[in-house]
């Protein structure tokens, strides 16, 4: 989950790492650290923190001057985060250097063999035993880096993207993926080097995405070298146009991403729907969804493999293609599914789900369904990541780059799409009637309005709450039906960001025991739309009423009997039943926003996360 950056070129590398490591901060932030090359000297300076910690260090410890530099931003797996943990680690000479992304799973016996071999270590990492073996194969056979580099990679088990720099050989980087993603920016007589594009927008719009079991030499004024790591076949380089821009990872004078994001909702649903939904001509096209609907329309059941958010954008899928289309649909954790020897068959229809598409048990969990003859759908936000060429279709959501750890807009466009690939569905199996299927497409067009309404009318609402509840210690949310799902999305949220123990339930499953928790000092925040199991969740909350509970309530504008019952009320615009996650879930995210806001935490980047899950 770590971030790397690496620039080889004519430029001063240390501003463009620096920058590119406070653009890739989503992806860990545990520790940081630069290696920079002059021309004479390799300079190191790591810090545990995060990258402004660096810049403060670099700036008394090094000289930042230097063309070639690395950098490294850290989610701790093997030791834990100080300065000695952080990359970049140094061979035994001094003279390699390497940054990794990923975990090295045989490092242990590695370690032991090369203790045997004289090789001393200062870290607990498995990367510094990766640089160290890179550094034995060189030197017992004499070997060139890239050379190097090969014959090690074909040594170790686990997962890695990697950049390797030896001071020897100072016009080259070496880089390599497996399971960890690695793109390289190709510019004039320079290369970026990066864990995603966003370090090199600015600078050029031309990047190659290293497949798994991919390596590549870096080297000035030559041209890209791209070689297979198990039998260094040649590859061709495929260079793709960036759809990336530079307004899309600034704050564009939001407080936080994660603000700018909940408030990009209305115009990135638009964005995703744009071009697929014709309400007009009561159409939906759907590319990947079009050339295989047979494989959906004969398929046993539809698998579900997600984690996190996505996972809950799946619950909510499962709920609306049941109703819909008639179709028998399980969703499973990715991380679980992949490891209970599950029962699939090539009449199996999987969709798989990450915002990322880099997540790194929803790819296992693909290659296993794979394996066994399933047809695999993707949902991914990322254009070219690992997920979106893995799979046989799938169906981008149109997001745009997501920098707050905790999703939100990811969450909305996935639903999005997993509605319209329902309705599809629905329309061609015959089982929604016409009226019901055309009224459907409508609502969905109107849905981004509707979420601009409930963003301006529930945001200050949701700030006075949070300012009542912001020291609470644990939070129950309850939804029935569609907005379940919602329920824990709500909860997830909170835990993530504010560090506030919360807990998603269906609401009638409350007495089966979370109502034993309920007291006057427990905010439950109920989901109660004017629609679906209305009455029941009214009886619910009349439940939590009588325990003394302080109930938040989410209804449809309009509402009175909830009203009557709820000590705060938060109004959405109305929608029909199967839409109105769409809407319930945007005062849940901003009351986790200003509960987190309010308790002094990092909102973008909440301790102990990351964005990209790239590693078991």
């Amino acid at each position: 989950m770590c971030g790397i950056v690496g620039y080889i070129g004519y430029r001063e590398a240390y501003p463009i790492v620096i920058k590119g490591l406070k653009r890739l901060e989503y992806r860990g932030y545990d520790s940081a650290g630069v290696m920079l090359y002059d021309g004479t000297d390799l300079k190191v300076s790591k810090t545990k923190g995060k990258v402004s910690d660096l810049e403060e260090k670099s700036s008394k410890e090094i000289t930042t001057n230097g063309t070639i530099g690395m950098g490294h931003t850290r989610w701790a797996t093997h030791g834990v985060p100080n300065d000695v943990n952080s990359h970049p680690h140094l061979s035994n000479s001094g003279n390699l250097a390497i940054i990794h992304n990923g975990i090295i799973e045989n490092y242990e016996p590695l370690k032991k063999e090369l203790i045997n071999r004289g090789y001393t270590f200062k870290s607990d990492t498995d990367t510094e035993v990766l640089v160290n073996l890179i550094e034995d194969v060189q030197k017992k056979d004499n070997l060139k880096l890239g050379k190097a580099v090969q014959i090690a990679l074909n040594q170790v088990v686990g997962a890695y993207a990697i950049c390797v720099f030896d001071k020897q050989k100072p016009d080259e980087i070496v880089v390599a993926r497996l399971g960890s993603p690695l793109a390289i920016g190709v510019g004039e007589d320079e290369f970026f080097i990066a864990s995603d594009a966003s370090p090199f927008i600015e600078y050029t719009s031309n990047a190659i995405y290293l497949e798994d079991e991919e390596m590549a030499i870096v080297r000035l004024h030559k041209p890209l070298k791209i070689r297979k790591i198990k039998d260094d076949s040649l590859v061709d380089p495929y260079i793709q146009e960036l759809q990336m821009n530079l307004e899309q990872i600034e704050k564009g004078g939001y407080d936080h991403f994660m603000l700018k994001e909940i408030y990009e909702q209305p115009n990135v649903i638009k964005d995703t729907y744009r071009g697929r939904l014709h309400a007009n001509t009561g159409l939906i096209q759907m590319a990947g969804v079009e050339d295989n609907i047979e494989k959906f329309l004969h398929a046993d059941r539809i698998l579900i493999i997600a984690c996190g958010t996505s996972w809950h954008a799946g619950l909510v899928a499962e709920y609306v293609i049941e109703e819909f289309a008639r179709i028998p649909v399980e969703v499973e954790y990715a991380s679980e599914f992949r490891y209970r020897n599950p029962i699939i068959t090539s009449k199996d229809v999987v969709i798989a789900i990450s915002q990322s598409g880099e997540t790194a048990d929803t790819l296992a969990a693909i290659k296993l369904a794979k394996e066994k003859g399933a047809f695999v759908f993707g949902v991914c936000n990322v254009v070219g990541s690992s997920i979106s060429r893995e799979t046989h279709a799938g169906a981008y959501t149109h997001a745009g780059p997501e920098i707050g750890v905790a999703s939100t807009k990811a969450f909305t466009t996935q639903i999005t799409v997993l509605t319209m690939i329902a309705l599809r569905l629905a329309k061609a199996k015959g089982t929604m009637s016409n009226s019901d299927f055309h009224r459907y497409l409508q609502e969905l067009e109107v849905i981004p309005e509707k979420v601009t309404e409930a963003l301006a009318s529930t945001n200050d609402i949701a700030k006075e709450i949070a300012s009542i509840y912001k020291d609470a210690t644990n939070c129950l949310y309850l939804g029935r039906g569609y907005n379940f799902p919602v329920a824990l999305e709500g909860a997830l949220k909170l835990k993530e960001i504010s560090y506030i123990h919360a807990e998603g339930y269906p609401a009638a499953e409350m007495k089966h025991g979370p109502i034993a928790l309920i007291d006057e000092k427990m905010p439950v925040v109920v989901i109660a739309p004017k629609q679906g199991h209305y009455d029941k969740v009214v009886s619910n909350i009349q439940e939590i009423k009588s325990r003394s509970g302080k109930i938040i309530a989410i209804v449809t504008k309009g509402d009175v009997q909830v009203k009557g019952l709820a000590d705060h009320v938060i109004e959405i615009p109305e929608t029909s039943d199967a839409l109105s996650p769409l809407l319930t879930t945007i005062p849940l995210q901003l009351l986790s926003y200003h509960i987190a806001v309010l308790r002094g935490c990092n909102v973008d980047q909440p301790r102990n996360l990351a964005k990209s899950v790239t590693v078991e």
